[in-house]
């Protein structure tokens, strides 16, 4: 059997770091990390990677992004709202048709890198 593996210092574990007051107060705030927790909750949902690594190639409106991930365009249209008010995609309207790409480039990193990261294991 298995030992469980431990989570806790031994009890004579004086810690590693001479001032870990110092480093939990370079922690980001609190709002901060919700975002980012949020954006990270975002990309764990198969759906919206494979809208995000589509509009990573170009813009594209809600019929091609539909014929793309074989879905329904309301369906498309919900998962890009929810992206629309992470600010993960923006869209631009011509007439009566709404293109969406990504928010910005800062957007397109992170997914790149994560992508890199998995295709690299």
């Amino acid at each position: 059997m298995t030992k469980p593996a431990v989570t806790e210092c031994d009890t004579t574990c004086g810690g590693t770091e001479p001032d870990p007051e110092h480093l939990r107060l370079t922690l980001p705030e609190r709002e901060i990390t919700d975002k980012m927790a949020e954006m990270f909750k975002a990309l764990g949902d198969p759906t919206r990677v494979r809208l995000i690594y589509a509009l990573s190639r170009r813009e594209l409106c809600v019929h091609d992004l539909s014929v793309i991930l074989e879905m329904g365009q309301s369906a498309v249209s919900h998962q890009l709202r929810y992206l629309r008010n992470l600010r993960i995609v923006k869209r631009r309207k011509e007439g009566k048709t709404v293109f969406y790409s990504l928010n910005d480039a800062h957007v397109e990193q992170i997914f790149l890198q994560t992508h890199e990261h998995i295709r690299h294991e």
